[in-house]
């Protein structure tokens, strides 16, 4: 019985050899770098939500000896995965849009078009841009606390460079990829391209605002600091915040970079 019950099986399987494929050197590298991207990602946003939406209020209802024995070794480790989470993310992030995003359009530039469009030019030369919108705005966190006072006026104003740095990105991606009078960029290249680089921003906004004044915080909480200036915490608060809201645009470019079109590209 259990020879016949089991005669069978090969031919079972081989209906189903059409549809598993084992990935090539290539596929794998792919899917490696998207699921450390995929991973990474839902780590640093999701903290960051975290902070946003739960850590803010809690906070405000804390009285300080609370504080002084929670908050830095509950800040401090959410902190360590904020971090690093935004650092794997944007490397996973930059590492797939080279290699075979932007490199793919390239290829196309020079191979169909017959440019001579070289991709690491094109890839430093859009690195300029977040970290430009990043400068001023830590500029004016820093320099201008007039500003960040009312956080309203901070998010019109950041709205404002944001579309100015958007609009130069959608020229640039135009610009660099077109051969000939036609445009090789793709969809994926502007979407990504775009919401990419509100990440990078994002990510700097981490490394160069919220970290940097947090740990000065919890080190004078946890008494192993000096006294932290109280301008800190407004500043981290504003930049977090800023990225909340970027957040939201940079999901929604990456959701759509796959045929969805929701700007221009083919």
């Amino acid at each position: 019985m259990l020879i016949e019950s089991t005669v069978h099986l090969p031919i079972s399987l081989a209906m189903f050899q059409d549809l598993f494929h084992a990935p090539d050197r290539e596929a794998f590298l792919r899917i490696a770098i998207r699921w450390t991207h995929f991973v990474a990602g839902i780590t640093w946003i999701g903290l960051l939500y975290f902070f946003n939406l739960v850590n803010v209020p809690v906070q405000k209802a804390l009285d300080p000896d609370t504080k002084k024995k929670v908050n830095p070794d509950l800040l401090g480790r959410a902190l360590w995965y904020f971090r690093w989470g935004a650092v794997v993310t944007i490397l996973a992030g930059l590492a797939y849009f080279s290699m075979y995003t932007l490199k793919g359009d390239v290829a196309n530039a020079n191979a169909i078009g017959g440019g001579h469009v070289n991709l690491l030019f094109v890839l430093f030369a859009w690195l300029t841009y977040p970290i430009v919108l990043f400068a001023v705005e830590f500029l004016l966190i820093k320099k201008v606390p007039a500003l960040i006072k009312d956080g309203r006026i901070f998010a019109v104003v950041m709205f404002i460079l944001v579309a100015f740095v958007t609009w130069g990105l959608l020229k640039f991606f135009t610009g660099m990829l077109t051969v000939g009078g036609e445009s090789f960029a793709s969809n994926k290249t502007y979407s990504i391209g775009i919401g990419g680089a509100y990440g990078i921003v994002m990510m700097l906004n981490v490394w160069g605002i919220i970290w940097p004044n947090n740990k000065r915080i919890l080190a004078a909480t946890a008494g192993t600091g000096p006294a932290a200036p109280p301008e800190l915490a407004r500043q981290a608060f504003i930049a977090s915040r800023t990225n909340a809201w970027l957040s939201l645009p940079l999901l929604l470019f990456m959701a759509t970079a796959h045929g969805d079109w929701v700007i221009f590209g083919k």
